[in-house]
């Protein structure tokens, strides 16, 4: 092989090697994209489940005030039920 040949074997595997590289850049760059694109998607999903977490503690309050709420009534209506009651022995001993 003669010193031409072997300088243009070598000026066409770096013509490929520079190819190869521009191509790799070019994936390299999309794959880039991508992550970023997958990083905000997975940002907004951390978000809604911060809000959604937050929605769902402000529910299992209000549920416990609810019951909280039902209990305090249940408990007025069984105090009136027994006034009710000591009123009516009240006026059976004034007779």
């Amino acid at each position: 092989m003669t010193t031409a040949e072997q300088l243009n074997s070598v000026l066409d595997k770096t013509e490929r090697l520079i190819q190869l590289c521009n191509a790799l850049q070019e994936e390299n760059d999309l794959l880039k994209l991508e992550n970023q694109s997958f990083t905000a998607a997975l940002d907004a999903s951390k978000n809604k489940t911060k809000e959604l977490d937050e929605k769902l503690r402000v529910l299992k309050l209000a549920k416990s005030f609810s019951e909280t709420n039902e209990k305090s009534l249940d408990i007025k209506q069984k105090i009136n039920e027994f006034v009710r009651e000591i009123d009516k022995c009240i006026v059976l001993l004034k007779k």
